[in-house]
């Protein structure tokens, strides 16, 4: 059903909800921005549970990168400008330039850099429109976790028992396996 990047693009590209959610970030035009994480992973794995309707989201994570614009004001003003244009939609925005101290870990150099170090592989994805307006994915970490629907912590949350334990109690918290019964969670 879903075997590759392409398949996941078609998957995104066919969905005109999702696509209308990727114009309203487009429309901000803010540097090295995606959308990520539960925006991407939720369609692939409703799709591969066979799901008529969608699943929920909790927030749509649009994420870029700024390093000259670093406060947090600006966020909550482009939360506010994507609200206008679609209000029912749970946006959360936030600049990747200054998340590092937030999570209390060294500085990304770029959103990409940012993903890859989400807790798990299958919330390391994201999605955005080029300058051509095609779709573009990106998943550092690879999308056959999300595709084979393995939950596994990135390579960056095994490398120290403070990210282990935190990537554990998000599993803990997130019950994806409540929502998304077919998945395998795998614990470290």
């Amino acid at each position: 059903m879903l075997k590759n990047e392409e398949d996941v693009i078609k998957l995104i590209e066919n969905d005109p909800g999702m696509m209308e959610i990727i114009k309203a970030a487009s429309s901000l035009d803010l540097p090295d921005w995606w959308i990520c994480a539960g925006f991407v992973r939720s369609i692939i794995w409703d799709t591969l549970h066979g799901y008529k309707e969608r699943t929920n989201l909790q927030d749509v994570d649009v994420i870029y990168f700024d390093k000259e614009n670093c406060d947090e004001g600006i966020e909550k003003r482009l939360e506010a400008e994507l609200r206008s244009i679609m209000p029912h939609i749970p946006w959360s925005v936030k600049n990747e330039a200054r998340m590092h101290v937030v999570n209390d870990l060294p500085p990304y150099t770029s959103s990409e850099d940012a993903i890859s170090k989400f807790p798990e592989t299958v919330t390391a994805l994201g999605v955005k429109l080029d300058r051509e307006g095609h779709l573009v994915l990106t998943a550092p970490c690879g999308l056959d976790d999300v595709i084979n629907l393995e939950v596994k912590p990135t390579p960056f949350f095994r490398e120290t028992e403070e990210r282990v334990s935190i990537y554990e109690e998000r599993i803990r918290k997130k019950d994806w396996k409540g929502t998304w019964p077919g998945i395998i969670v795998n614990h470290v």
